[in-house]
């Protein structure tokens, strides 16, 4: 595949559950638009699994499994927001250093570019340079 068609390629949505008024998550069903590009649930029973249809993300939802990663969020809700912000600092920080470097790397590329073109004019100029024969020694 090549870099266009990689570009092109479009990734299944993330399932999220939703939360009642007590704030406690419950599964629905999607509906049927989401599963346009697959949908992935982050529950890890079906790891890396890419569900295509309505149907087989209803009998997924009902598995031991993915009840069991539903009633472990709604009983460690502080430690999974605590784990959230925690990520979004790290994502921050990741950020800023991203662009530290992208300054640093675009200021490398320029050097070599002006370094690049000096070589090259004075390469030119020592081609252009004319000797006459006759004032040589031998």
């Amino acid at each position: 595949m090549d870099e266009q068609s990689q570009s092109l390629v479009l990734e299944p949505e993330l399932y999220q559950p939703s939360q009642n008024t007590d704030g406690q998550y419950l599964d629905y069903l999607p509906p049927t638009y989401s599963f346009k590009n697959g949908l992935k649930c982050p529950c890890g029973a079906r790891k890396s699994h890419v569900f295509e249809t309505r149907h087989n993300f209803n009998i997924h939802i009902k598995s031991k499994a993915h009840q069991k990663w539903l009633n472990d969020l709604n009983m460690n809700k502080m430690s999974h927001m605590t784990e959230c912000e925690s990520l979004k600092e790290l994502v921050n920080s990741q950020k800023l250093i991203i662009a530290r470097l992208e300054r640093e790397l675009n200021l490398k590329i320029k050097t070599i570019d002006y370094l690049t073109q000096q070589l090259i004019n004075r390469d030119a100029a020592a081609a252009n340079t004319n000797y006459n024969l006759l004032d040589l020694d031998v």
